[in-house]
Formats: structure tokens, sequence, C-alpha cells
């Protein structure tokens, strides 16, 4: 079965499309939703956060404490590190597996804004990037979060930046700007992935 990674910017668009590949008949692996998951119930990832962040990076109901968690996280890139380093290989095994109990798929998807940073995008056979222009996706992150522009743009600058991601031998790329023609470019994706 083919494995796909999609990613891309803050308010690209990548969720919008993985909706549409699932209702070709492909499967989702949700790489923050997922992560969230793993970080509060796989034993290893729990014991590994308590000893790098310490205890009380857990609440008394075994919940991620975000502001703990956050603190840590950007106080300095060593910590981000190591906190990667725990967290990142957990959802590789986890997509894997999922991969697995889902080979009936027309293909399986790992939608991931940091795929490339993370260190997964090796786990899948095609890389696909959306692309949106930055007006637009500080409009659609207003919209879906109530952020103000200025927290959006903080957002943005914590991830890779579009000239970095440029560099990056991508598949195919989707234009995800409500004008181009999304279904035609899916199809054609879908063509040169010889998935139809």
């Amino acid at each position: 079965m083919l494995k796909i990674g999609i990613t891309g910017g803050i308010g690209c668009g990548k969720s919008f499309v993985c909706r549409k590949l699932q209702e070709l008949g492909m499967v989702i692996f949700d790489c923050d939703r997922e992560a969230k998951r793993i970080m509060e119930t796989l034993p290893d990832v729990v014991e590994g956060l308590k000893s790098v962040v310490g205890e009380q990076v857990y609440t008394s109901e075994g919940r991620i404490d975000k502001r703990v968690m956050s603190d840590f996280l950007f106080a300095n890139a060593a910590n981000a590190a190591a906190v990667s380093a725990i967290v990142h290989p957990a959802v590789g095994r986890e997509f894997l597996k999922f991969a697995s109990e889902h080979t009936d798929a027309l293909a399986c998807v790992m939608e991931s804004a940091i795929l490339i940073e993370s260190g997964l995008a090796p786990l899948v056979d095609k890389v696909i990037c959306v692309q949106a222009p930055l007006q637009v996706r500080l409009e659609r992150v207003q919209l879906r979060d109530g952020l103000d522009e200025a927290s959006i743009r903080r957002r943005i600058d914590r991830q890779m930046a579009e000239e970095e991601r440029r560099k990056y031998p991508f598949d195919c790329i989707i234009v995800n700007d409500g004008q181009e023609d999304l279904a035609k470019q899916l199809s054609e994706m879908l063509r040169d992935f010889k998935l139809f």
C-alpha cells in the first residue's frame, strides 16, 4: 500500500486536502492528534517526558499540562529537541502500525506540518506539499482559531520557512488558494501515483 505524507505551513489547508483524499478511499493519520494521544497513553513516552521535563508535565489526571510543556519547549532549542527525540519516533512507530492495520485502503496518508523537520518523511513513499499565499493562510487561521494576526505570524515563524520548504524534492505540490482547481490537481496526483 502506498504511504503518502502531506505537509505545509499553518493555514495552507492540509486537513481540507486530507478530507478530500479520505473521500476517495484513503485513511488519514493526523500526527498532531496522534502525538497528543501518544504523550498521554504510551508508557515509554510518558516516562521519557517525565524524566526530561519533570513529573509536573502531567496533571493529576494524567494529562499533559500545556503551560508546563509550552514553557519547557520554548525555553531553548535543546529542550524542544529533547521532547522531539521522545515523541517523534513514537509517532513514526504508531503511523507504521496504523498503515499495517489499513492495507485495504487506497493509500495511507500521514498529515504533518513538520513532516520534514521531524524526520518522519522517510516513512512515506510520496511527499506532498500543500501551499497557499500568506494572506489566505492568515485569514483561514483567523477564522478557524480566532487568533490575531500577530499571534498567527509568530506561529508561522516557528515553522519551517517557505524558502527552506521549497528546497525539498516534493513528489507533488498542491496549490490550495481557493482559486486553483483542487479536484483537478488531486486527480492528476492520483494518476501520477498510479492510484487510479
